[in-house]
């Protein structure tokens, strides 16, 4: 029975083999993409992203039900939470330009399934981040012709009573992305222009809507009178913050196309400042001219602004309005359908999903076959599927991605450059080439004892620290952490920070509703878990930093990824059981295409050298000296049970 079970050295591997990190070439601009987007390409994808229909419904819906006028403090609070996330991003996005935005943040510095996970979340958000806004905006424009093109297809076509199925199939969402497909397939230059457009035409009518709100602004709306500026209190605002949160989510598009940014190093950090500053003040002041012309109560969710200026006496406006709304939910549809391909192409080009979506048409430098088969499920997606069940997963898969790359932001920054490794013999397997410098995104590994003597060597002089060493302040105090090697103790205490923040947004989430704790434990767990989370961040501020280097740095380390750690994972908390069961149900699929195939064909997994088993024998002199002697021993024929041979080459 023991044969079977297997054995420790076995599992070891195998836990490397899911926590391996990606290997970066040594030129990252160098790439099979067309680097042709600025700064200003970039900032426009970004607002386009983030500026879409939430800013014509979401406002008058946060504003007449849950938050009143503070609408407008529940979105500076919440533009403020997405900047944590955004100069997460900013950071990676100017070290590391490839494509792939969560998905390469992740796997450069946490490792290989947790990034698979990601960006297996990531595709489908995006599938139905696109498919969901492609419906919005048939409907929307459906609306407008007094519902004839519902009203025709009910009636030719026939309706539907089926669970998850839409009432009728919607052509016309369907069509819309088949469109938007083709242009996408054209390259990022004519997405780009096309982006530009309908951009252009959006903003111009928010600055429509900015001046005429300002001349019919009516104060008293504010008024007591009217229920006051915060009607619903910090709980409203706060309610209101949670819903704000996702209108800013579009931002990671800019990461994604890093790839094709000219200068990535400055245009990313720079295009989602700016973009991020834009899309905030938008929503800002458009809730602001929204309450300030009619009292926010008698405010018409579905569709607030053309409703306001209609009452006002203005019904032309809200043409204008539905052009606006209707060009910025073609902004969202391309910036989907941007996103999506390219990160598909980074997990395939790294060998976690299937090759044939590595491909890059050599005339327009895309992912073709890429953006069209995952055009046409998104328009299947929009035909037949109801959405209105599934939309609120975009959220938990938006919020995970924001949560991995905070905490890859710490790990980055504490991590120690990979000792480079000597040449084999002759005859031997070559070795990876080491990694360039602190973007290589791994924690340092020692290959020989020569490399832990120089590391003792280096503790002992105490002038040079390299990254995630103790800092000599600390060490009188904390010198039992010397032994560790450089990275360690910081890993352990990011796991250690992420398990605290779950625990303590835990008991803040359920612990008065669903556990029904009474008031002194409910007490004792927020004291326990905030101090374990302090505790974590003190032990991670105690060690060395990477130095400042040429690209972007977001402040504070470790305190700003932290804070996002713990807004994201309440956030989290904050959703439906049923969407925890779906996400739940889509990991387990995720997996299955992990360690099916991704495992197997990861180009990491063909990287690796076989491990070769290496008796050591250390000798000490009197003098102090050490002299190592190394036999090695001839490796077993038969590979590891259970694991993928990392020997590709015969013997």
């Amino acid at each position: 029975m023991a044969r079977w079970l297997p054995r420790s050295t076995d599992l070891t591997r195998f836990c490397q083999k899911l926590n391996r990190v990606k290997t970066l070439e040594d030129d990252m601009m160098e790439t099979s993409f067309n680097r042709c987007l600025s700064t200003i390409d970039l900032t426009l994808l970004g607002i386009g992203g983030m500026v879409g229909s939430g800013l014509y419904v979401l406002t008058g819906t946060v504003a007449k039900e849950i938050a009143g006028p503070a609408v407008i403090i529940s979105f500076i609070i919440a533009g403020f939470a997405s900047l944590l996330a955004a100069l997460c991003y900013a950071e990676f996005g100017a070290r590391v330009p490839k494509t792939g935005s969560a998905y390469m943040f992740t796997y450069v510095s946490v490792g290989e399934i947790w990034a698979f996970l990601i960006g297996w979340n990531v595709l489908l958000e995006y599938m139905i981040g696109g498919a969901a806004v492609a419906r919005a905006w048939s409907g929307y424009l459906d609306s407008i012709f007094n519902h004839k093109i519902k009203n025709f297809t009910e009636t030719h076509v026939g309706t539907w009573q089926v669970p998850f199925l839409a009432h009728y199939p919607d052509f016309l969402a369907a069509a819309i992305l088949l469109v938007a497909t083709a242009f996408i397939s054209f390259g990022a230059k004519v997405s780009s222009w096309l982006n530009h457009v309908f951009s252009a035409i959006s903003m111009g009518v928010i600055l429509f809507i900015l001046i005429m709100g300002f001349i019919l602004a009516q104060p008293k709306n504010w008024s007591a009178q009217e229920g006051g500026f915060a009607p619903y209190g910090l709980s409203g605002i706060m309610a209101g913050t949670a819903t704000c949160f996702y209108a800013f989510v579009g931002f990671d598009v800019i990461a994604a196309s890093s790839e094709e940014a000219r200068n990535p190093q400055r245009a990313v950090p720079r295009a989602i400042a700016f973009s991020l500053g834009l899309a905030t003040g938008a929503y800002i002041l458009v809730s602001v001219v929204l309450t300030l012309m009619v009292p926010w109560h008698t405010l018409d969710p579905d569709s607030a602004l053309a409703d306001a200026f209609y009452r006002r006496g203005y019904a032309w406006a809200g043409f204008l309005v539905a052009a606006g709304s209707i060009c910025a939910m073609n902004t969202v549809l391309l910036s989907n359908l941007f996103s999506l391909p390219r990160i598909v192409y980074a997990m395939a080009e790294d060998g976690l999903f299937f090759r044939v979506f590595s491909r890059v048409h050599p005339r327009t430098q895309v992912p073709v076959i890429g953006i069209v088969v995952f055009g046409l499920l998104m328009a299947l997606l929009a035909l037949i599927f109801d959405l209105e069940a599934l939309v609120q997963f975009l959220s938990i898969g938006t919020l995970l991605a924001y949560t991995f790359v905070a905490a890859s932001i710490i790990v980055l920054r504490f991590q120690q450059q990979k000792v480079d490794v000597p040449a084999p013999a002759a005859g031997g397997r070559p070795s990876p080439e080491p990694h360039e410098g602190p973007s290589a995104g791994e924690l340092k590994e020692y290959e020989s004892f020569s490399d832990k003597l120089q590391l003792v060597d280096r503790d002992k002089s105490k002038e040079h620290r390299e990254p995630g060493q103790l800092k000599a302040a600390f060490e009188p105090y904390l010198e039992f952490l010397s032994d560790f090697y450089p990275g360690e103790v910081v890993t352990v205490a990011v796991v250690t920070l992420m398990v605290s923040a779950i625990c303590l947004c835990s008991v803040l989430v359920f612990g008065n509703t669903h556990l029904h704790l009474p008031t002194w434990s409910y007490s004792l767990l927020l004291v326990l878990f905030s101090l374990g989370f302090l505790l974590s961040l003190l032990l991670i501020w105690a060690h060395e930093q990477q130095r400042s280097t040429q690209t972007f740095q977001i402040p504070l380390v470790p305190l700003s990824p932290a804070l996002s750690i713990v807004l994201n994972i309440y956030l989290m908390l904050k959703l439906s059981y049923m969407t925890w069961l779906r996400f739940a149900i889509w990991l387990l699929l995720g997996l299955l295409v992990y360690f099916g195939y991704g495992i197997w064909h990861s180009k990491e997994n063909l990287r690796e050298p076989r491990p070769q088993r290496v008796s050591a024998r250390y000798v000490v002199f009197p003098s102090g000296s050490l002299e190592e002697r190394v036999q090695a021993v001839q490796p077993s024929s038969q590979p590891a049970a259970g694991l993928p041979d990392t020997d590709d080459s015969k013997r």
